[in-house]
């Protein structure tokens, strides 16, 4: 053999096995010292930037002026006077050296006052940055910045079920806990935690308290972000989700640009599919994102997609359900493309779509309403497709949504809340805010109300 080539073999074999030793195989204890190792030194590396989280709202209610009404009441809650104080408590991490702490929304949410516990016993006070219902996470920043410990982002779409993963959090309230399992699933889509719904599961002990807290691999990087469990008894019994790391970057991005999280809208709406619609199409199994209807002008629409058309795959990456394809699209970057792979009429083909946000048209055109109506103190806007994918209002096509109460007013003692749509007052429809604010503008003896409400529909009666 010449020289030349034994020299470039030799190196050709030294390069791969610098591959090899970079990354080692996974594997599992082969003897018994192997099994008397410890987790010790990933912990002591990823502890440090694991936090409690406090947060608190203390809220003065008014007399409700309405006359009582129990359709109302039952639809939105009693408007008794007097002060409450709401606390939750849950875990955060730290992700950058500044003090930029995720957690999740349900840890914070509505409340205003927010302190976060280092694993050394520091505390401080910290800023509500950003706040992503969708995702159910949420970015604190700690007050006055400092060289905070900080926990390195992973890869979640290079996880493999069996994977060892590490559950770090404040269960119960008793102090900072690690508790070790293996990854037991990917792409769990049925949780119904969040609107983007995409889950690891574990069964590293998740309890209550561990909400917001780091999922993290052998590396001591964050893969997850803890984020439920199901039991039947309110304890860990297993079975835990956390939220992907990969969704965690694009949330932490948003909070860094100073901007909400924008999502790429594929302006059609899916469904799953059915064994049923599985035999019709010639599945061999029901999977994949069965396209109802497209949005004239959308994404979709100019990408050429149509109804009918099953979404097997985006980017490579399979698509089993609705829920997949939308966790898939959501950390797709604005401005580029994704390739489709769809099924029509029996055949395979491919589309490109645009990655944009969804269209602000009409334009919000926020209204503070005043006044001695129902709706005093509440902040409406008008419906579009930002509006609808923002705050969730799939089915939607008619009326003004609530997106903000102040506290202490009537709407917030009546109890309306975010993301309500209002559909018409005293018979006469809603199409825009200016609209509604017209029709509180004065004193009636009576409302008749038409609101929708999480699919509900309701129609009331209330004194004026």
């Amino acid at each position: 053999m010449r020289p030349a080539l034994c020299a470039a073999l030799a190196l050709s074999l030294i390069f791969c096995a610098g591959l090899a030793a970079a990354e080692p195989a996974r594997q599992v204890p082969a003897t018994p010292g192997e099994i008397l190792l410890s987790f010790a030194p990933v912990v002591k590396k990823a502890q440090p930037a694991v936090v409690n989280v406090y947060a608190s709202r203390t809220e003065k209610r008014p007399k409700n002026p309405l006359f009582d009404d129990p359709v109302f009441e039952r639809f939105f809650g009693s408007g008794r006077p007097g002060s409450s104080t709401t606390r939750s408590l849950g875990s955060g991490v730290l992700v950058d050296r500044s003090g930029l702490v995720v957690t999740n929304y349900h840890v914070i949410d509505g409340m205003t006052d927010v302190k976060v516990a280092l694993s050394d016993k520091r505390e401080f006070d910290a800023d509500i940055v950003l706040r992503d219902h969708r995702s159910d996470l949420a970015v604190l920043r700690i007050k006055g910045g400092g060289d905070f410990p900080f926990m390195e982002l992973g890869d979640s779409d290079a996880l493999e079920v069996g994977d060892i993963v590490l559950a770090i959090g404040d269960p119960f309230g008793v102090g900072q806990t690690v508790t070790q399992g293996i990854v037991s699933a990917l792409a769990r889509t049925q949780g119904g935690i969040s609107d983007s719904a995409f889950f690891i599961q574990t069964d590293a002990a998740i309890n209550p308290g561990n909400s917001g807290g780091g999922l993290i691999d052998m590396k001591a990087r964050l893969i997850g972000i803890n984020s439920a469990i199901f039991s039947q008894t309110g304890s860990s019994v297993g079975i835990g989700f956390a939220i992907p790391v990969n969704m965690v970057k694009i949330v932490v991005a948003a909070a860094k640009s100073g901007k909400p999280v924008q999502r790429p809208w594929l302006g059609a709406s899916l469904q799953s599919v059915s064994v049923e619609i599985a035999d019709s199409l010639g599945l061999d199994r029901p999977s994949g994102a069965l396209v109802n209807e497209v949005t004239s002008d959308g994404p979709a629409d100019k990408a050429g997609v149509k109804g009918g058309d099953l979404i097997t795959a985006i980017d490579g990456q399979s698509v089993d359900d609705p829920e997949s394809f939308g966790y898939r699209i959501a950390t797709k970057p604005l401005g580029g493309t994704a390739s489709l792979a769809l099924i029509r009429d029996g055949k395979p083909l491919n589309v490109k779509l645009t990655l944009a946000p969804a269209a602000e048209i009409p334009a919000r055109d926020p209204v503070k309403l005043k006044g001695a109506s129902p709706f005093a103190g509440a902040t409406v806007v008008n419906l579009s497709p930002a509006v609808i994918e923002e705050m969730s209002l799939h089915g939607v096509s008619e009326g003004v949504v609530v997106s903000d109460i102040e506290d202490g007013s009537t709407a917030a003692a009546v109890n309306f809340q975010k993301g309500d749509v209002i559909l018409s007052v005293n018979d006469v429809k809603v199409r825009t805010t200016r609209d509604l604010e017209r029709a509180v503008s004065s004193r009636h003896e009576y409302w008749k109300l038409t609101i929708g409400r999480g699919g509900e529909v309701v129609t009331t009666m209330l004194g004026g």
